[in-house]
């Protein structure tokens, strides 16, 4: 069953250290969750995950796996849990961003959007109920309320309209998520989401709207949508003030690691993102000392390990001149190490914020580690 066991909060900041359970594992807070968007994380084996980058958690995207494989493949295989072979949690989101994302594609009314298929151009639409009876299929601990995320920057009429329609899905969510039943005999718990981009009152009237449906965890949705990381990290601030202290908060969709640690600062338990693989595709590392980017001629006889301290065995392993060549030949197993380092990256730093949480140093060692993050190697 899944519950949420605050143990530990940072006397100088609103950091937390918590545990999520679940029926397929523990999660230990804060955490960073690597993004599958169809099914799997790009380039990355479920093996690797676990054992190489110490993953807990994962995520699907339910418009992406909607549309391929599909729900009839996924209902058979049993789930994506079985289909992709990882066998700890999962979180599906609902589709809303990719609402967001596909303006050119999609018209949204009161009951859902109808969108194009980015594939083959053909049309679906997904209501809330539609969104919940998918991520039923898809089989994830943790399904997303389908939401409408507004753009930044936008007006705060259309602000206002898109958070009062996301809170009316949100009823419909639940109500179809407690009239059903999960179909592999595990629980699924509903995140609301709250909205209404940089307005101050709006997303405090939201946060506070979403609290009153008393669900078992709440996410922050449409930030890290172009708007400044300082109206960011404020727009958190004040909802995390809001939000229940003894349920998980989850920040969609953020971010780089500088992010991290100041959202976590702030009372952020759970965190998601395609950069640390996306830009890895790209050549670029993130590392307790700075970023590399690993196309510079700086790195061509550089023959010393990508990173003697990270926790990924080939991280260590391999040099720097020879990932470099790797990426610059377009070879595969070049995005892939990249991919690893930065999320095994990425998971360090959270376990290490989190150790930071227990021994009462977390700020400190925060403010240590800001401007290292953020230097160009």
């Amino acid at each position: 069953m899944f519950d949420f066991t605050l143990q530990h909060t940072d006397p100088k900041s609103g950091a937390r250290a918590g545990l999520i359970n679940t029926d397929h594992g523990a999660i230990e807070t804060p955490i960073f969750m690597p993004v599958g968007t169809a099914g799997t994380v790009k380039g990355v084996h479920q093996y690797e995950l676990k054992e190489h980058i110490g993953a807990q958690i994962i995520l699907g995207n339910t418009y992406h796996l909607y549309l391929r494989p599909g729900m009839d493949v996924m209902g058979k295989a049993g789930g994506l849990h079985r289909f992709n072979g990882w066998n700890g949690p999962i979180l599906t989101d609902s589709g809303g961003y990719q609402v967001y994302s596909l303006s050119q594609r999609r018209k949204i009314t009161e009951e859902g959007v109808t969108f194009s298929s980015h594939i083959d151009g053909s049309k679906h639409t997904f209501s809330p109920e539609r969104s919940m009876e998918i991520q039923r299929t898809i089989g994830a601990d943790i399904i997303m309320a389908f939401d409408e995320c507004p753009p930044f920057p936008c007006e705060y009429r259309y602000a206002k309209d898109s958070m009062e329609l996301t809170h009316r899905w949100l009823a419909r969510c639940c109500e179809y998520v407690d009239n059903t039943e999960g179909h592999y005999g595990h629980e699924q718990t509903l995140f609301p989401i709250v909205q209404g981009s940089t307005f101050d009152d709006l997303r405090k009237a939201s946060a506070e709207a979403i609290a009153s449906f008393g669900r078992a965890g709440n996410a922050i949705g449409g930030l890290s949508v172009g708007e400044p990381a300082e109206e960011m990290y404020r727009v958190t601030d004040m909802v995390c003030d809001i939000l229940p202290k003894d349920k998980p908060r989850y920040l969609m969709g953020v971010g780089t690691p500088v992010n991290l640690l100041e959202c976590i600062a702030l009372g952020i338990d759970m965190f998601d993102c395609v950069l640390p693989t996306r830009n890895a595709r790209h050549g670029m590392l993130y590392t307790a000392e700075g970023i590399i980017n690993i196309k510079n001629a700086k790195w061509k006889d550089d023959f010393s390990p990508i990173d003697e301290a990270s926790t990924c065995p080939s991280s260590r392993f391999y040099t720097k001149a020879y990932l470099r060549h790797l990426v610059h030949s377009g070879e595969l197993l070049g995005a892939q190490i990249a991919s690893l380092h930065n999320l095994a990256f990425f998971l360090w730093l959270v376990k290490e914020a989190r150790r930071r949480i227990v021994a009462g140093d977390f700020a400190s060692w925060k403010n240590e580690m800001v401007p290292r993050l953020e230097r160009r190697l």
